[in-house]
């Protein structure tokens, strides 16, 4: 029996990348895992299709984040599927390449609301699903520790203000044995990133070299860590920011 058996995990934008390979770990270690997606139906039925092949149990759930009511909305479409939750993974968000001189209100805004306002009242309105002894583990960045994407500047604030939430929500949820926990990728190899990853075998070498290991990353490299974060085996790990860069801060 996996570490996971007989709980149930939500993904947030668990349909591609780094959710994908989170909702499929966690499937494998037993969990029945709700895989939502905002707009991409399809890429979210081929991740419950393949936790599925593999022997596990999953359902997608569509609700678009960064929306009034949208906190609401997906808790009502999880319901229909399960009752109660053990671990939440705060995956979903956007990014935004704009200069400091570029970004408007519009875009500024709308990252915000994906990436930060959209966890926080996920987990507001979850409060009476989530049960005691649960997990919720939130996807930061490494970008929140380092200034070497200065393009990147609003996508980097959100995810600072995502770790703050997730220290303060460590000690609000602690009294119900609920740990919270951010855990920061680095440059990993998803769809989202392959126009640069792969322009070039520089641009790639280039990737790889900002890591102390020499690689770029991949999503089971991210997923291993949210793996043990869900698990019995994490227990003692809360309001903590894991660095999962590869080294890439040193």
């Amino acid at each position: 029996m996996g570490v996971l058996t007989g709980r149930t995990a939500l993904v947030t934008g668990g349909g591609r990348g780094i959710g994908r390979g989170i909702a499929e770990r966690l499937g494998r270690d037993g969990a029945r895992v709700a895989v939502h997606y905002g707009s991409d139906e399809s890429a979210a039925k081929r991740t419950v299709a393949a936790i599925e092949a593999a022997g596990g149990s999953a359902f997608a759930i569509g609700v678009e984040l960064g929306r009034p009511g949208d906190a609401e909305a997906l808790w009502e479409a999880f319901d229909r599927h399960a009752n109660g939750l053990d671990i939440l993974v705060n995956n979903a968000g956007i990014g935004t390449s704009s200069a400091l001189e570029e970004i408007d209100e519009r875009e500024y805004d709308r990252v915000f609301a994906v990436n930060v306002k959209a966890p926080h009242f996920i987990v507001r309105h979850g409060l009476d699903r989530i049960r005691d002894g649960g997990r919720v583990i939130n996807i930061s960045s490494g970008l929140a520790r380092t200034a070497v994407m200065p393009d990147k500047m609003a996508y980097a604030m959100t995810k600072g203000a995502l770790d703050v939430f997730t220290r303060d929500l460590s000690k609000v949820l602690g009294p119900r044995g609920i740990t919270v926990n951010s855990v920061a990728p680095g440059i990993i190899d998803t769809e989202s990133n392959a126009g640069f990853l792969r322009a070039s075998d520089e641009s790639w070498a280039g990737a790889a070299a900002i890591s102390a290991l020499g690689r770029v990353g991949t999503t089971a490299d991210v997923a291993d860590v949210v793996a043990f974060l869900a698990s019995d085996a994490g227990r003692w790990v809360t309001g903590s920011w894991v660095d999962v860069t590869g080294g890439s801060l040193t």
